[in-house]
């Protein structure tokens, strides 16, 4: 397999972790900040966290896969982005039968919904890595 062809491969199980870390992340949220939060505050520091928490995974696969130039890793993020935006509908649509505006609701940041932060990070984050990298 060729370099170019591994680093694409890593990027999709990096991307798999991500799904891993953003449901751990929603099930602490739900079980642990609503009950003692509420659920608007809870979501504004699930989603910070899932952030924070993805952008550390990103620093990792950005030391492996030994990206730095700026055009590559943003093809990376549009990857994950693509992906997760994907996955979040089908999810959303198929698994458990929500009807697109509720979906869509995640989107609208007037209304104290963080999701578009997950989605500039899944983007932005590799290129972000790759800076603090050199």
């Amino acid at each position: 397999m060729d370099r170019s062809s591994l680093i694409w491969v890593l990027a999709l199980c990096a991307w798999l972790s991500f799904v891993g870390i953003a449901i751990i992340c929603g099930g602490l949220r739900v079980k642990l900040l609503e009950p003692m939060l509420g659920e608007a505050k809870a979501h504004v520091i699930g989603t910070l966290m899932v952030c924070l928490l993805l952008f550390a995974a990103m620093q990792l696969f950005v030391g492996a896969s030994g990206l730095r130039d700026t055009w590559p890793l943003m093809r990376v993020g549009a990857l994950w982005t693509v992906l997760t935006i994907c996955f979040e509908f089908a999810l959303g649509l198929v698994v458990l039968k929500k009807p697109v505006e509720e979906l869509l609701a995640d989107y609208n940041i007037f209304k104290g919904r963080l999701w578009v932060l997950v989605l500039v990070t899944t983007f932005w984050g590799p290129v972000w890595a790759g800076m603090l990298r050199g």
